[in-house]
């Protein structure tokens, strides 16, 4: 897929910032199916318009912090932590038998980091599931850092964890930071924090036109492309 001028070009890349399901993992749907087992726990029909409208709004939210998608679907704190539960519980269970890497994903970042550049994986999941799928997938020692929402701040499509990942790999500016994604909440996060390449791929929920949208400055098919796009 033909990419766009690569911006700020004078600044060599220090960092990449990359998501984890839909653009470094696959899940076969997982993430929908233990949806649907959170709204079951917390009440919701099973069928009808109010379960089509939750189900088209993780769809659209995909990326973003969990519990902040369902605290705007469910209401009340309560409703929001028990979906949250009901919801890692399903997809705990599942992650051995449903997650895979995307091909390709481990080679690229293997060798970004031997070219010098720092990588950090991130996630909208809690710390304690990402932990479950990088433990899976035996990626304990494949990037220099994970990241979550909680300790590293506020989840998608807030700034804070590309800045928590800039702050870790020590760069000398945002603009030697790269994020890459499969949604528009990754791309708005790594706009937001100020990176100069805001990546998107194909490998999950988004489209090419959805990506663009939120100001991605290339689409590519899979991560198994970045390196030419990010090495000097």
């Amino acid at each position: 897929m033909p990419n766009s001028t690569t911006p700020n070009a004078s600044t060599d890349i220090e960092l990449v910032v990359l998501d984890m399901a839909g653009t470094t993992v696959t899940d076969d749907g997982l993430v929908l199916d233990a949806f649907d087992v959170a709204a079951t726990a917390v009440g919701l029909a099973s069928e009808g318009p109010e379960r089509d409208d939750a189900r088209r709004y993780v769809l659209d939210t995909m990326g973003q912090s969990k519990i902040e998608v369902f605290r705007v679907l469910f209401g009340t704190e309560d409703r929001a932590q028990a979906a949250n539960r009901a919801f890692e519980s399903a997809y705990d269970a599942r992650i051995d038998d449903g997650i895979a890497p995307v091909p390709g994903a481990a080679q690229a970042i293997t060798k970004l980091r031997e070219s010098g550049i720092s990588v950090v994986l991130t996630t909208g999941f809690s710390a304690p599931t990402q932990k479950r799928i990088i433990d899976t997938l035996g990626w304990q020692d494949l990037p220099d850092a994970f990241l979550a929402p909680g300790e590293a701040g506020r989840g998608r499509p807030h700034p804070d964890l590309v800045l928590s990942a800039a702050l870790f790999a020590e760069v000398s500016d945002i603009a030697a930071v790269a994020v890459v994604g499969d949604t528009s909440s990754d791309i708005l996060s790594g706009r937001r924090a100020g990176a100069s390449l805001l990546i998107g791929v194909l490998t999950g929920a988004h489209s090419v036109d959805r990506l663009r949208e939120a100001g991605a400055t290339h689409v590519l098919d899979s991560v198994a492309d970045l390196p030419p796009i990010v090495l000097p």
